[in-house]
């Protein structure tokens, strides 16, 4: 004999489907908070790893092209012949001239990480006896308190 329910059918409690308006709200809003997170450490990382690649440039890199130079040329290039004296042999002294010092694609001298151009100074203010080579930063001015350079 099959037991019979004491409810009929239609009157059965179903389990409930699907989430309230005020349970996606909540999801919503957690989810917003997390990407809002992620976005502002993102952007931090991305910053710290920009001025990272310009002091690597400015202090390591660009070292030995400048060091090779003065060894073929007997003194770092003028502040008017800038950087643009290794890639291409400067007016002046050009039968001594080994290069080109930097290997750059098409001949076109590195920018810093803002697109801007590297800047350089010979004789340095910051380094007397040497060159100043430095990116301008964030800001894109020089000589401010967020310049990059090798002093």
């Amino acid at each position: 004999m099959r037991q019979t329910s004491r409810f009929p059918t239609r009157h059965r409690l179903r389990p409930r489907a699907g989430f309230t308006l005020l349970e996606m709200i909540v999801v919503l809003a957690i989810i917003g908070l997390i990407v809002g997170l992620v976005v502002t450490k993102v952007g931090n990382i991305f910053g710290d790893s920009q001025e990272s690649v310009a002091k690597i440039f400015v202090r390591e890199s660009m070292s030995m092209p400048l060091t090779r130079y003065r060894i073929d040329m007997g003194a770092y290039p003028t502040t008017g012949e800038g950087l643009a004296s290794l890639v291409s042999a400067p007016t002046g002294g050009a039968e001594r001239w080994r290069g080109p010092y930097l290997d750059t694609p098409g001949g076109k001298l590195p920018v810093d990480p803002w697109g801007q151009a590297y800047e350089y100074r010979y004789p340095g203010t910051k380094n007397p006896s040497g060159y100043d080579l430095y990116s301008k930063g964030p800001d894109k001015t020089p000589d401010t308190a967020d310049d990059i350079g090798n002093w």
